[in-house]
């Protein structure tokens, strides 16, 4: 998951993307507050505060559309950047399968079970005991229902991202081994797609048309096996990462038009933004919810510009502001992102279910939600980086054996 190897220091660090590793923390930053704002919004999520705020449903939906994109998108260039420096794509294979699946075993059998017991206990009002859960929960147990609802144990929850990520990066680099697939990366009009404005507007159609032909038929699922309109986004922003992010050598080319566009980019969202909200709140208004086609093809040409433009704007501001901007704090949270992210959602809901009770002031409680999520994440970082039998599970690479011995 880390976009680059440290150097020692004092050595070099012109392979090191720094903007791409600042963008990569603030992406997961973000992720959590996203986390904790689902306690206190409508839309459905494993547990819910009796005391919701729409008010926050509004500005989420500026996060939502483009939050994970552009960490596939960051990811793809974190490959490539790991393709050059190693010696072949087997021993990369087996050293990504490494990073990413052994922490999302580890959670799935750990971290992430309290989630669906929790939310087993407050939607279905279960009475058992966690240990009870746990045996239901490795019986691969689906009698947890609502409806036609079902909840499918075990479960990866927020661990998607993980074999998402590793399907992707194990297709690029077994593609890799044939000679035609490396012309292909290799050759400069993957540039030209993207050069100047084209990165604007390019994989914006590209959005678009995956919004018209396959979003309604394969709604997102997160199972991986069925969820094909996720993954033409999904693996399109990590290939486009790969081939154009993953050197900064062309300084003429996506790297440059982000950083000149970025004023454009940003600008154009929050214009896409307003008018998709205002052309879908005022037909829902006049006529309900019955979207005639014509408008369904343009809402989903707007939203693709959601989905976009915010990913431009982040990417050229990242140039603008955070390239070469190397810091011990920038290292440490490189680092620290890992166990962040495996842990912080089940923080949350055990952190949400515990403060409703306490019936604090809605501020104090929210404030006291994201505080409690923080430091828990601070606590697992710190812990994942010491004990060395814990890393693999949380995501980070063995230490060096002489700093291990030293500590």
């Amino acid at each position: 998951m880390n976009t680059s190897t440290l150097p020692a220091r004092g050595a070099p660090s012109a392979s090191r993307l720094t903007e791409l590793d600042w963008l990569r923390v603030i992406a997961f930053g973000l992720l959590i507050l996203y986390h904790s704002g689902m306690f206190y919004v409508s839309w459905d999520w494993h547990v819910k505060s009796p005391r919701l705020v729409p008010a926050l449903e509004a500005w989420m939906l500026w996060l939502n559309p483009w939050r994970m994109s552009l960490l596939f998108l960051i990811s793809g260039a974190a490959t490539a950047l790991m393709t050059g420096r190693a010696n072949g794509t087997e021993g990369l294979i087996v050293t990504r399968s490494k990073r990413l699946l052994l922490p999302l075993l580890f959670g799935m059998t750990v971290v992430v079970p309290p989630q669906a017991y929790l939310e087993v206990v407050e939607k279905l009002h279960y009475a058992g005991s966690y240990g009870d859960f746990l045996t239901l929960y490795f019986r691969a147990y689906h009698g947890f229902c609502r409806g036609d609802d079902c909840l499918k144990l075990p479960t990866w929850n927020h661990l998607w991202f993980l074999p998402y990520l590793w399907a992707y990066t194990v297709v690029v680099l077994l593609a890799l081994r044939l000679r035609a697939v490396r012309t292909l990366f290799a050759h400069p009009g993957w540039h030209g797609i993207v050069r100047g404005g084209r990165l604007l507007w390019v994989p914006w159609l590209v959005f678009a048309l995956l919004r018209q032909h396959l979003l309604d038929r394969f709604p997102a699922t997160h199972d991986l096996v069925h969820d094909w309109y996720q993954h033409g986004v999904y693996f399109a922003v990590f290939l486009l990462g790969f081939a154009l992010y993953g050197s900064r050598d062309d300084r003429h080319g996506a790297w440059e038009a982000a950083r000149c566009l970025r004023w454009i980019a940003l600008v154009g969202f929050v214009v896409v933004q307003l008018l998709s909200q205002g052309l879908t709140d005022g037909w829902r208004l006049a006529h309900g919810d019955d979207f005639p086609a014509w408008l369904l093809m343009a809402l989903r040409a707007l939203n693709a510009g959601k989905q976009w433009l915010p990913i431009v704007a982040a990417l050229g501001f990242g140039r603008q502001w955070l390239a070469d901007r190397d810091s011990l704090l920038l290292r440490w949270l490189t680092l620290a992102v890992f166990p962040f992210y495996l842990v912080h959602q089940t923080v949350t809901v055990i952190a949400g279910h515990l403060l409703v009770p306490l019936h604090w002031p809605l501020a104090l409680e929210a404030t006291a939600l994201v505080a409690f999520t923080a430091l828990a994440c601070v606590i697992a970082a710190l812990l994942a980086m010491r004990v060395d039998a814990l890393r693999p599970w949380m995501g980070l690479a063995a230490r060096p054996r002489w700093i291990a011995n030293r500590t």
